[in-house]
């Protein structure tokens, strides 16, 4: 018996010690997007009277984070995010049916507002369209968010806010 628990305590302890480079072969930007994964699930919020809910799903193996925007009435939007190098990126499906594609500074702290400027834009007729031209994600806490979209639209620029609760099941 007691060899069987020796044999057991060994056997775990080389399991930590070997999970443990894995956690730190992790880049910054792979810390900050698994923190951005923690908004996995159902969030609920309103914006100039429309209620909104946003559902956040993990996919392609992990590598992406969709975020999808329902509104009470409306279009449904997406924005996907990934990893690429040292930043994180957001490419958004959005309603006007043009796609920003934003980008973050290289990550230097993971507990930061993840603040995406345009880097590109796809689907855009006139640069007088309206399209967004930046995201800023705060995570407050495991059940706050808030977004704030600034955007163009003939040549006037403006920003949006919303704020979203995370819905238990």
């Amino acid at each position: 018996m007691e060899r069987g628990l020796l044999f057991g305590s060994v056997s775990m302890m080389t399991l930590v010690l070997a999970a443990d480079p894995l956690a730190a072969d992790k880049t910054t930007s792979e810390e900050a997007f698994d923190r951005l994964a923690t908004l996995k699930g159902e969030w609920r919020g309103e914006q100039e009277g429309v209620k909104i809910n946003l559902i956040y799903t993990l996919t392609a193996n992990g590598s992406a984070l969709m975020e999808e925007f329902r509104p009470e009435s409306g279009p449904v939007m997406i924005t996907m995010f990934t990893v690429d190098g040292d930043h994180l990126i957001a490419t958004h499906y959005c309603s006007a049916k043009n796609q920003p594609q934003m980008i973050t500074p290289a990550i230097s702290d993971v507990q930061k507002p993840l603040a995406f400027s345009l880097a590109r834009i796809t689907g855009l007729k006139s640069p007088d369209d309206w399209h967004n031209t930046g995201l800023t994600v705060i995570q407050e806490d495991n059940d706050h968010l808030t977004q704030e979209w600034t955007y163009q639209s003939k040549g006037k620029s403006g920003k949006r806010i919303f704020r979203y609760t995370r819905l238990r099941p």
